[in-house]
């Protein structure tokens, strides 16, 4: 009987295939005392686990093809770095010793203590690294209880089949995987294997699978809850990683309308391709900037290859994380941020200071705290302020990187005027500090995010210290509609296209255009191929996103007569229910726009 299984979608595309089935990864665990002589036993067995984990993931690194995408080698790192925690480690042995607890159980409930503190955790993607932990301890587990991979047994032959798909021809038929949950190891083997796509029970848009998927550019869905329970071993399945939709057991009607659609995938996916090198200039000849967000210097070459002009959104404070307490040196960072800079072959890259704080703790020794609204507590610039040697550390490991390439320098979550000449007092005196070394360094840009609606209020202010904003709007939703993302139970409230939400975005871009000075959009909305029209309509000349984003909003852009949208766009700034006005054709449609498309032009543009 068909069935579907909806989740969210994280990659392009549409797989069909049978059903390779990695259900439940969570291991069995025995809860026992031990006797006081058996502590150092039970501390030896975590201890040869955790070692012969960190040996098979070195094994997989050095293993790693060469045409594995970053993003693998960078969560594996992650992975290794948890390993390394001292947070763990440690925890385990005090419940070994004080409490007595088996091995497998001390293990367990260290996972639970640390997983809480993810769970509070603001930002989305760092709330999401609890998975990777529980992955980690979950290797443990496994090797002590002598268990391989949850993936390396699963994976079948591929088999001949043809009695659904072809009568005439015996097709190679591929291969999806159905799992509660994929680790970055697991996701190399997945690369190396026959898979199409994958559905997954947990996770989100910025979970590690998601991110995987994206670089690798296979059709997915994350977040689909029961699937690995409701799938059966061989079931055909269709993955549409469009909408996150999982079909099961189709009929050969719905069989046959995805085959066509998924072949109409690959050929735009080739149209696209083809706009790689192609301007960004829209029908009336405005020129727009298409930049890249990436979380690590080796992102730099994917968003070349994408088609980036620049990096638009550096997020720094990937390169903190997982450290056990000790933060990045200046030396670590200057070298992360010029290889970012060279990797983007001369084109500028925007770096943001660390946004981190009491939401997202790196484990410095601190006593732990809590925070019932750490979106509003002490994170991003009020974090680095907080701790001047920190941020002056980073301050000259990117004025240093400024030496080799165009670099821009982007401060997070600003609100106040104390804290922007707080903020230009320490970069005067990180250049100080160089000159008096006489080390080289370069002249870098500097930028404001506006993601309070305190700072779009005051935009005047923050102008005249800054050469250029850039607008977080996935922040900026939050903090304007008192959103908490996160919170299941709201979040269905979370608009972009409120009408308060579009009126500061909008009056950003006019203020910013009047004074001549630039800004960009770099949340979620940059990416949104929905959004591209309103926001050209609105004013805004540049984008950044994910570098998978980026062709397809181009081919929306080189569509679009800016004059056109202007007027429209103004409508559905003024209009009740701004999402009603985008939909409605008649509404989309002022005077003079009836052979235009609503502002599209020829779909002949390549």
């Amino acid at each position: 009987m068909t069935f579907s299984i909806h989740g969210l979608p994280v990659a392009r595309g549409i797989a069909i295939g049978r059903a390779v089935l990695v259900g439940s990864s969570r291991v069995e665990v025995a809860h026992y005392f031990i006797n006081a002589s058996q502590i150092a036993d039970e501390i030896d067995r975590v201890r040869v686990g955790r070692n012969a984990v960190v040996d098979e993931l070195q094994r997989l690194q050095h293993a790693m093809p060469k045409d594995a995408p970053p993003e693998l080698t960078a969560l594996l790192d992650v992975h290794l770095m948890l390993l390394e925690d001292e947070t763990l480690t440690t925890g385990v042995k005090h419940w070994i010793t004080d409490r007595l607890y088996n091995a497998e159980w001390a293990l367990t409930t260290q996972l639970e203590i640390i997983a809480r503190q993810f769970d509070e955790m603001e930002d989305e993607y760092l709330r999401e690294r609890k998975a990777d932990l529980e992955q980690v301890v979950e290797r443990i587990l496994r090797y002590m209880k002598g268990v391989v991979s949850p993936v390396a047994p699963s994976l079948p032959a591929r088999r001949k089949a043809s009695h659904q798909l072809s009568p005439d021809e015996t097709l190679t038929v591929p291969l999806v995987l159905i799992a509660h949950d994929l680790s970055p190891a697991d996701m190399l083997q997945f690369k190396q294997s026959v898979f199409a796509g994958f559905v997954t029970d947990v996770g989100g848009k910025t979970s590690h699978t998601a991110i995987v998927a994206r670089s690798l550019d296979i059709p997915a869905v994350v977040g689909a809850r029961s699937a690995s329970q409701l799938v059966r071993q061989d079931d055909w399945v269709i993955i549409d990683g469009d909408s996150g939709v999982v079909i099961v057991d189709p009929s050969a009607i719905i069989l046959a309308e995805y085959g066509f659609k998924q072949r109409q995938g690959e050929l735009e996916r080739e149209r696209l391709m083809r706009l790689r090198h192609t301007p960004a200039i829209t029908l009336d000849g405005y020129k727009i900037e298409l930049l890249a967000n990436i979380e690590m210097p080796e992102d730099a070459p994917g968003a070349v290859d994408a088609g980036a002009v620049g990096v638009g959104l550096f997020r720094s404070e990937f390169l903190f994380m997982g450290r056990q307490g000790r933060l990045p040196n200046e030396e670590e960072q200057y070298q992360a941020y010029r290889r970012a800079v060279e990797g983007m072959q001369g084109m500028p890259v925007t770096i943001r200071t660390v946004d981190i704080g009491a939401d997202k703790p790196l484990d410095k020794g601190q006593k732990e705290d809590t925070h019932l609204n750490p979106a509003l507590g002490l994170r991003a610039i009020r974090w680095s302020l907080a701790d001047p040697a920190m941020f002056l550390t980073q301050l000259r490991a990117i004025l240093r990187a400024a030496a080799h390439g165009q670099v821009n320098l982007l401060v997070p979550m600003l609100a106040h005027g104390s804290e922007i000449r707080q903020t230009l007092a320490l970069l005067d005196f990180a250049r100080a500090e160089l000159d008096n070394r006489g080390v080289v360094y370069g002249p870098v840009k500097l930028g404001a995010m506006i993601e309070i609606p305190a700072a779009a209020l005051t935009l005047k202010l923050f102008l005249k210290y800054f050469d250029f904003l850039s607008v977080g709007t996935n922040d900026l939703i939050q903090y304007t509609l008192a959103i908490d993302r996160a919170d299941e139970s709201v979040a269905h409230l979370y608009d972009p296209l409120h009408p308060a939400v579009l009126r500061l975005l909008a009056d950003t871009i006019r203020e910013c255009q009047a004074q001549g000075k630039g800004v960009s959009v770099c949340g979620e909305m940059a990416g949104d191929v929905t959004l591209t029209r309103l926001l050209l309509g609105l004013g805004l000349r540049s984008f950044s996103m994910h570098p998978a984003q980026i062709l397809a909003v181009k081919q929306e852009v080189l569509r679009a007569d800016t004059a056109r949208l202007a007027p429209w766009a103004q409508h559905v700034l003024e209009a009740e229910e701004p999402a009603l006005a985008m939909a409605d054709p008649l509404s989309a449609r002022p005077d003079g726009w009836a052979a235009v498309d609503s502002g599209l032009g020829p779909l002949s543009t390549f």
